[in-house]
C-alpha cells in the first residue's frame, strides 16, 4: 500500500470507533455524522483489505487486523497530539474542561472536598465527575479515555503512569463506649470482635483474612457510606484507613485505636494512561493534586 496518498483523516475515525466500539458514539465524539464515519470506515476497509469491525449486539467488535492496527494508530496520533500541544497553555481559571476520575466512596470523601475547595478560586469553571468502577474495569477505562485519573489504593494496577499522593495506615474503629474500649487494637481483643466490611474497599477484608479473622465478619455492605452509623449503633468494629476514620470520628461518637498488629501501610496513588503525559490540562490536574497533598502533609507535620 502506497502511504503517500493515504488519507490520514481516517486514523482518528478508526481510533474513535475502536475505543467506543460503537459507530454512533464515535460519530458523536468526533462531531461528525454517523454516515460520514461509516463512509470513512468503508474507505479504510478497502485500503487495508479487511472488515476491521464486525457488528455485535449494541455495537461493533474489532477484527484481529484492527487490534494490531490500533496499536500503531494510537502511537502515531499520540505523537502528533503531543507535538501539537507542546506549546499549549492550560488556563484553569477560564477553562470549562470536564475531568472524570475513578475513586472509591472513601476516596470521594478524601479527595473531593479538598479539590473542590481549591477549584472554587483556582478553577471556577472546571467540572469534575467522580465515578466508582469495578476494579477490573479501571485500567480499560483509562486506556479508552473514559476516565482521566484513577485515585486510590490499587495495588493490582499494572501498566499505568502513577504518582503517590498519600501514605496512610489502618486503624480500628468502634463506637466510643464499646465494652472492649480499654484494649482496642490489641490482638487478643481483635479475636473477640465482630466486623463490618464493604465491597467498595476490599483491603480491610483482606487484612482480616491475613489476621485469621475472616470468619469474624458479621456484616458486608456494598459501600462504606453506611459503616460509620452501623458502628455507632452496634458493637461491630471496622478496620479502615486512619484519615477517613478520623474524619468520621468527628461526626459520630466513635473510638479510633491504633492496631497493635503488623499490617502494611496503605498507599494512595494517582494512575493515568501514558498518552495523557503531555496533555497540558491533565498535567495541571496531576500537579495540583500532588501539591494539595504535599501541603496537607506539611500542615500535619507542623501540628505534631
Amino acid at each position: 500500500m502506497n502511504h503517500r496518498n493515504f488519507d490520514l483523516n481516517l486514523l482518528p475515525i478508526f481510533q474513535a470507533v475502536f475505543v467506543a466500539r460503537n459507530v454512533r458514539r464515535a460519530a458523536e465524539q468526533l462531531g461528525m455524522s454517523q454516515p460520514a464515519v461509516s463512509h470513512g470506515l468503508t474507505r479504510l476497509r478497502l485500503r487495508l483489505k479487511d472488515p476491521l469491525f464486525v457488528r455485535t449486539p449494541g455495537g461493533v467488535t474489532p477484527t484481529p487486523r484492527a487490534e494490531h492496527f490500533a496499536r500503531s494508530v494510537e502511537t502515531a496520533l499520540a505523537a502528533v497530539g503531543s507535538s501539537l500541544t507542546e506549546t499549549e497553555r492550560f488556563d484553569p481559571e477560564v477553562s470549562d474542561r470536564r475531568f472524570v476520575m475513578h475513586m472509591s466512596d472513601l476516596g470521594q470523601g478524601e479527595f473531593l472536598p479538598v479539590l473542590m475547595e481549591h477549584l472554587r478560586t483556582h478553577g471556577p469553571r472546571l467540572r469534575v465527575e467522580a465515578i466508582q468502577l469495578p476494579l477490573d474495569e479501571v485500567l480499560p477505562a483509562l486506556e479508552r479515555n473514559r476516565i482521566d485519573l484513577a485515585l486510590g489504593h490499587l495495588p493490582d494496577m499494572r501498566g499505568t503512569e502513577h504518582q503517590q499522593l498519600i501514605e496512610d495506615r489502618y486503624v480500628l474503629v468502634t463506637r466510643a463506649r464499646h465494652p472492649l474500649a480499654e484494649t482496642l487494637g490489641h490482638r487478643r481483643t481483635l479475636d473477640q470482635l465482630e466486623y463490618v466490611v464493604a465491597h467498595s474497599h476490599p483491603e480491610p477484608a483482606r487484612a482480616l483474612v491475613r489476621l485469621g479473622l475472616g470468619e469474624r465478619v458479621r456484616l458486608v455492605l456494598p459501600h462504606y457510606s453506611a459503616v460509620t452509623e452501623v458502628l455507632a449503633r452496634t458493637d461491630l468494629a471496622a478496620i479502615v484507613p486512619q484519615r477517613p476514620a478520623m474524619r468520621h470520628a468527628r461526626q459520630f461518637a466513635l473510638a479510633v485505636a491504633e492496631l497493635k498488629v503488623d499490617l502494611p501501610p496503605m498507599e494512595i496513588w494517582a494512575h493515568w494512561y501514558w498518552r495523557m503525559n503531555d496533555d497540558a490540562g491533565h498535567r495541571w490536574l496531576r500537579e495540583t493534586l500532588a501539591q494539595l497533598y504535599r501541603e496537607a502533609k506539611r500542615g500535619r507535620d507542623r501540628r505534631r
